[in-house]
């Protein structure tokens, strides 16, 4: 069974006692690791006015991601376009492809990204887009976007040209990689009859994967981009060294999450050890945390490593894209993302392999079940995580 290639879907979370700028510096940061990991794609996410998100501005963390890599895709997951003008979009990252030359993707979504005041404040304070007209805008960002621009027609002009050309960027010579995203029949149906690339949210439910895909495979029509159906799914994941580390780090989003769909009050993401002690009280993720452990992929490096290739040999892709939602530690750095990093490293790594820049010593000893044994180092959570699992003690 091929292992499939994977990405990446940041969010920029947030945690108890972050700043933004701490947890923007911890996304950067993972996204130049995951360059020099061998990860094909990192895409931002775009929500607004979420105390746990901080992924608000999905072309400006692309444009900074870029400037820290060399290799790796880079883009949006998505832009959630009736909060945007399509000209706006269509200039943002035409400049983005300008600055790194084939390395843009252009993910875009209909849903609004957070509720209906902000979605009423975006529409006061600037120029949005209607989202009854959102196939007409997919069509004139791929225009814009494209070397040769876009006309449009005006009536009445004194030289008797109607033809008013526009483009996003002067003179182009690349276009960024245009992908529908959705987690509904609506953005796989359209995906299709455009012939464009289709990327399934999986990481938000999972409900209607099947028909989705089944949908934009059975009706795509090939374009002059793309000349057969091409799409990869959504996976959220906490890898650890040991099961139990994984459990506890799953926890804080799951709690999130918990929040999310009971309607309950947001907050900034809690730490596992704040969760712990909050789950022991209130249960609030219980009742969802058995659906979560199916969905999600929760575990050590091998089991998560097949139970990935498995999904993706059972949905015929060979790309998935993990929303690495592994928790921080009370102890962990806050300009670093431990937990998240330790993820994409177990992941990316060979079974028996240690992350290059661990520093361990040869005395072995008993392996701990969690991190906070060794919030004292401060390698993070990932170099602790490799050592316990080859039975090191770390400097």
């Amino acid at each position: 069974m091929n292992a499939p290639a994977l990405s990446v879907l940041d969010l920029v979370p947030v945690r108890t006692g972050q700043t933004s700028a701490q947890a923007v510096a911890a996304s950067l940061a993972l996204a130049a690791r995951a360059d020099e990991l061998g990860y094909r794609r990192y895409w931002f996410a775009e929500h607004h006015n979420m105390p746990a998100v901080a992924s608000t501005s999905p072309p400006v963390l692309a444009a900074v991601a870029a400037a820290r890599t060399r290799r790796i895709r880079v883009g949006s997951g998505g832009v959630m376009l009736p909060n945007h003008s399509p000209l706006v979009v269509a200039e943002q990252f035409a400049a983005l492809e300008a600055i790194a030359p084939g390395r843009i993707d252009l993910g875009i979504g209909r849903a609004p990204g957070s509720d209906p005041v902000i979605t009423q404040l975006l529409r006061m304070s600037g120029t949005t887009s209607d989202v009854d007209r959102f196939p007409d805008h997919i069509r004139d960002i791929l225009a814009l976007t494209s070397p040769e621009g876009a006309t449009v027609r005006l009536t009445g002009r004194p030289d008797g040209d109607e033809r008013y050309a526009i483009h996003a960027t002067p003179a182009a010579t690349g276009t960024p990689e245009l992908w529908l995203l959705g987690s509904s029949d609506y953005s796989a149906q359209l995906a299709a009859a455009f012939g464009l690339p289709y990327v399934f949210a999986n990481h938000f439910s999972g409900e209607g994967l099947e028909r989705a895909l089944d949908l934009y495979r059975q009706n795509f029509q090939p374009s002059e981009t793309l000349a057969a159906p091409r799409t990869f799914l959504t996976a959220n994941a906490v890898v650890a060294a040991t099961a139990q580390e994984a459990e506890e780090r799953m926890l804080p989003q799951a709690r999130m999450m918990a929040r999310l769909r009971g309607g309950r009050p947001l907050t900034a993401l809690e730490t596992v050890e704040q969760a712990a002690a909050a789950e022991a009280s209130d249960a609030l993720a219980a009742p969802l945390l058995d659906a979560l452990r199916r969905r999600w992929f929760v575990g050590e490096p091998a089991d998560v490593r097949e139970r990935l290739a498995q999904f993706a040999q059972t949905h015929g892709v060979d790309e998935i894209m993990l929303s690495p939602v592994a928790g921080a530690y009370d102890a962990e750095p806050m300009d670093a993302a431990s937990g998240r990093l330790q993820t994409l490293e177990l992941l990316a790594a060979e079974p028996a392999a240690t992350p290059s820049h661990v520093n361990c010593h040869a005395k072995p000893r008993q392996a701990t079940s969690t991190a906070r044994d060794c919030g004292r180092h401060a390698a993070g959570a990932a170099p602790r995580a490799a050592c316990r699992a080859n039975g090191l003690a770390v400097a």
